[in-house]
C-alpha cells in the first residue's frame, strides 16, 4: 500500500525532483554568490553551488535535530542558501590561502 508520507533514503527525501532541485539550487546558489559576493559565474556553477549546498545545509539541519529539506518552499531555499554561502566561504578561505602562500614565494 503507498504512504502519503515520503520515504525517507539516508539524509534526503524522495518527494522533490530533479527539476525542483535544479531551481532550489538555483536560487539558493545565486543568494550565496551574493552574500559573499563571489566572483565566479556561469549558470551550472550557480546550480552546483546551490545544490551542494543544500545537502550542506539539509546536512546541518538534520544534525541540529530539525528536518532537512524535503519540499520546494522558501524555508528549503534558505537552508540550502546557508549550505550554500558556508560552502563559498571554505572554498574562499582555501583559495585565499593558497594566493597568499603563492605571493610570498615570488
Amino acid at each position: 500500500m503507498a504512504s502519503a508520507v515520503p520515504e525517507r533514503v539516508g539524509l534526503r527525501f524522495e518527494s522533490m525532483n530533479i527539476f525542483a532541485w535544479i531551481i532550489t539550487g538555483l536560487i539558493a546558489g545565486l543568494l550565496a554568490r551574493w552574500i559573499v559576493r563571489d566572483e565566479r559565474s556561469g549558470c551550472l556553477y550557480t546550480i552546483a553551488v546551490g545544490v551542494i549546498g543544500a545537502f550542506i545545509g539539509g546536512a546541518l539541519m538534520h544534525a541540529a535535530g530539525h528536518t532537512g529539506i524535503n519540499d520546494f518552499d522558501l524555508r528549503s531555499i534558505l537552508v540550502a542558501a546557508l549550505g550554500a554561502i558556508l560552502l563559498l566561504l571554505v572554498l574562499e578561505a582555501i583559495s585565499g590561502r593558497r594566493r597568499a602562500i603563492g605571493r610570498r614565494r615570488r
